[in-house]
């Protein structure tokens, strides 16, 4: 049974930083998929960042390019999303999801396992 587990988030003023981490169990072979994704109120969900573990470079949501960054903790299983210079914006619930695809993009249907998802508010 894989488990996909938050951990961080809350409210900063814009500007500021949070960092949010994620672990992943159960299942965890040398190569997956790991990404971030994350709803506002009333919108889509948005894919914000996805890195194949053990090998592969980050792809990137346009939005938070150049802000965000994704980091792996390969012997722990975990996935730390950095935000830097956060905007009112990037306020949502934030998903970590794992995948064992072939794929690891920006496209929340070929994910697998989620998180219950973690609020990040952004005030101005």
């Amino acid at each position: 049974q894989v488990q996909v587990v938050e951990s961080g988030g809350g409210s900063v003023q814009a500007g500021g930083s949070l960092r949010l981490s994620c672990v992943a169990s159960g299942y965890t072979p040398s190569g997956y998929c790991m990404g971030w994704f994350r709803q506002a109120p009333g919108k889509e969900r948005e894919g914000v960042v996805v890195t194949y573990i053990n090998g592969g470079n980050p792809v990137y949501g346009d939005s938070v390019k150049g802000r965000f960054t994704i980091s792996e903790d390969n012997a722990k299983n975990t996935v730390i999303l950095q935000m830097n210079s956060l905007k009112p914006e990037d306020t949502g619930m934030y998903y970590c999801a794992a995948s064992y695809s072939n794929w690891c993009r920006l496209q929340s249907w070929e994910f697998n396992y989620w998180g219950q998802g973690t609020q990040v508010t952004v005030s101005s």
